[in-house]
């Protein structure tokens, strides 16, 4: 049976793939273990790497604005990522790091069981919303997957590069907190 405490201490001490050789720290993810609202980046940043904690720099701090915006924060929700480790340069994890990765996010959703997932970006969309998922398209809307709502936002980064986007990523986080007052019973 799994537990969090059992999750992490293996997560942490993680050796699956390359990335493990230039890491600083395992960001393995935070918020309360029975969150309803789970968000998943892609992979630490150097800030995270350096922290141990996901979406703590320019983009954590937009994230913890974006979440202020529809009375959220960090204690009622769960952010996480998809690579427990930083890639070199902040590239986009390769598909074998993801596949490398993707049993400790399995194992937080069992035992986490979040009732909304959000992706932060498209390469978290693409693994949990459809492969050809398209951020400039589909942002915003719900998806029904494995008995989960899912959408997916831009993520914070690619509103730093481009803050033309966040009129329309607005909408989408007030869709986000429609379907959070519809469905979870303590995240407000």
């Amino acid at each position: 049976m799994d537990s969090w405490e059992k999750l992490k201490s293996e997560c942490l001490a993680c050796r699956a793939c390359g990335l493990c050789e230039t890491r600083n720290n395992v960001v393995f993810g935070v918020g309360p273990e029975d969150a309803e609202v789970l968000f998943i980046g892609e992979g630490p940043g150097e800030q995270e790497d350096l922290k141990g904690e996901p979406f703590v720099g320019r983009g954590g701090k937009l994230l913890d604005d974006m979440l202020e915006l529809i009375y959220l924060d960090r204690t009622r929700v769960y952010i996480a990522n998809m690579v427990k480790c930083r890639p070199p340069k902040n590239r986009d994890p390769l598909p074998a790091e993801q596949e490398a990765c993707a049993g400790w996010l399995q194992r937080q959703l069992a035992l986490m069981q979040p009732k909304l997932i959000v992706c932060l970006g498209r390469i978290s969309a693409m693994k949990f919303i459809k492969p050809d998922f398209k951020i400039t398209r589909e942002h915003g809307q719900w998806f029904d997957v494995d008995g989960r709502r899912v959408m997916a936002l831009y993520h914070p980064a690619a509103l730093l590069r481009d803050p033309g986007k966040r009129p329309e990523t607005f909408d989408d986080l007030k869709r986000l907190q429609a379907e959070i007052r519809a469905v979870c019973t303590h995240t407000y």
